[in-house]
């Protein structure tokens, strides 16, 4: 392997790392805020959970990456380098500052933009690019729609019940952890994984785009890793922040999120988790009444969902002129 793909691997398994660590706080802020499990407990399951995402699901989300925003041709090692580190960058900006961004977004940014520069505008398919935005501008709408639905006829299922019911909603935090950290590993881990195959591509180690067993054992493990860290700047602002989070809240959202996570790790379409998981706390609460949401701190993710892919976009196509300035060859 060439100097240029271990420095991509390393890079690759970095970010997927970031990923967990960014995104833990869409899977266990909930169960955390509403006193459903211990931290540590909590982080531990998502991070089990995560690596066996990707094993049973399969890799239709890491072939759409690979192969569906631009021909492998259009791909060199620097490309893929500068729309890693971009990726990397932006993750650690929002993370220190405590906004949920999308790790997704700032990927997908990233390698847009860094192939534009690279080969054009031209380089890029226009149908995979529609099919990637889609996905991510419809599913936070999603979040919010299904929560606020959900959560209303869970409020009709356990209407005249007494305050016990509160302990079902939190002892059923568990399984629906377990199902969104599932979901969550099934479609964030291939994103690395369609990147690192990708770069085998354009070694010449492998002849057609097929994900190695190694690259979704590595992908997952640095995922899982990631998220039994924990970010934990990030699980105060989705779980306290929005709004005073009870067990049916967290137990409403996390089905919500789940269940249009995998939908779309199904169907091979990229979205991001912390869309998901933030709409689907807001229509959540929501659903109750509009005032018991602080819409404010919706406003301030959406300014940033907003602008990761441009920055992200930006940051590639300067990362990959600087590479190119270091790197001639």
């Amino acid at each position: 392997m060439s100097p240029a793909f271990i420095v991509l691997l390393i890079v690759s398994l970095f970010f997927d790392f970031l990923n967990g660590f960014h995104d833990s706080s869409n899977i266990v802020a909930t169960p955390i805020a509403s006193h459903a499990m211990k931290p540590r407990r909590v982080l531990w399951l998502a991070a089990a959970m995560e690596f066996a995402g990707p094993f049973l699901f399969g890799v239709a989300v890491a072939e759409t990456i690979g192969t569906g925003l631009t021909n492998p041709d259009n791909v060199t090692m620097t490309v893929l380098n500068a729309a890693l580190l971009a990726a990397v960058v932006w993750n650690l900006i929002t993370w220190w500052f405590g906004i949920p961004s999308s790790s997704s977004h700032a990927l997908i940014g990233g390698l847009v933009g860094a192939v534009i520069v690279s080969a054009g505008i031209e380089a890029i398919d226009p149908a995979g690019l529609i099919k990637v935005t889609t996905a991510l501008l419809l599913s936070p709408i999603l979040g919010i729609v299904v929560g606020y639905f959900l959560m209303q006829l869970t409020l009709f299922l356990a209407r005249g019940a007494t305050p016990k019911v509160n302990g079902f909603f939190r002892k059923s935090q568990i399984f629906t952890t377990a199902g969104l950290a599932l979901s969550h590993g099934a479609n964030d881990a291939q994103k690395t994984m369609g990147i690192i195959t990708l770069g085998l591509l354009t070694e010449g180690a492998i002849d057609e785009f097929v994900v190695p067993t190694w690259v979704i054992f590595a992908s997952a493990s640095m995922i899982a890793l990631g998220t039994a860290m924990g970010g934990w700047r990030l699980i105060k602002t989705l779980g306290y922040r929005i709004y005073k989070i009870r067990p049916i809240h967290g137990f409403v959202s996390q089905i919500s999120g789940a269940s249009i996570i995998l939908g779309a790790a199904i169907w091979g379409a990229p979205v991001s988790t912390t869309q998901v998981m933030s709409s689907s706390i807001m229509g959540a609460g929501s659903a109750e009444r509009l005032s018991k949401v602080r819409w404010f701190i919706g406003y301030e993710m959406v300014v940033a969902w907003v602008l990761t892919i441009p920055i992200s976009a930006v940051l590639a196509g300067i990362v990959y002129l600087l590479l190119t300035l270091i790197f001639p060859s």
